[in-house]
């Protein structure tokens, strides 16, 4: 069963807690571990260089090349595994995706800062998918700026997370560091990448 939040100034967010079994999480969890060609980027943040505090892969269409913090992702061709399992989040939530951006988090070192996707090539109100695999994390939204305006979401193994509506323009998300995880996550955040110009 779904949670549903609606968010201020039109955003929305739908968390699917359970989306996938146990077995089956933790199936993909071990292969797409092994499968894919993880690697550390480096990114750069108010103009300085820093290496990503997680690895990460790129797959999609030919044409979804994805640029962030100065970091152009050129996508490798969808597996069969990946591919698969975005028709099933593409059912889900409603829209075609043509990308995935795969994000392994080592442990509770591993994190993501707070930012909003929000680039051109994903066009105006982009709806976000996000599969999550093995340890549980947390995951935060502020408001870019209500400080009241704010949710936090534990995503556990097996879960699809959707961010809809105007949630890019006025939230920003991140995963934050928390030391006492020593178990690893996958998170797989499908996206439609739109053709330039």
């Amino acid at each position: 069963m779904a949670r549903r939040f609606a968010l201020a100034d039109g955003g929305v967010v739908v968390l699917h807690e359970t989306w996938l079994d146990a077995r089956e999480a933790g199936a993909l969890f071990t292969a797409l571990r092994d499968e894919v060609g993880w690697r550390q980027e480096r990114i750069r943040i108010h103009g300085r260089e820093h290496l990503q505090p997680r690895l990460v892969a790129w797959f999609g269409d030919a044409h979804a090349s994805y640029t962030y913090s100065g970091l152009t992702l050129s996508p490798k061709p969808w597996s069969e595994r990946l591919g698969s399992l975005r028709r099933r989040v593409e059912d889900e939530a409603g829209v075609p995706f043509n990308s995935v951006l795969c994000n392994l988090y080592r442990d509770g070192q591993d994190s993501m800062g707070f930012h909003a996707d929000a680039e051109p090539e994903l066009g105006h109100n982009p709806i976000i998918a996000s599969v999550s695999l093995g340890a549980t994390r947390r995951f935060v939204m502020r408001h870019v700026r209500d400080v009241r305006e704010r949710l936090d979401l534990d995503l556990p193994n097996g879960s699809l997370l959707v961010m809809e509506g105007t949630t890019q323009h006025f939230f920003r998300h991140g995963v934050p560091k928390q030391r006492s995880i020593a178990e690893p996550r996958i998170n797989l955040t499908f996206r439609r990448i739109l053709p330039r110009g």
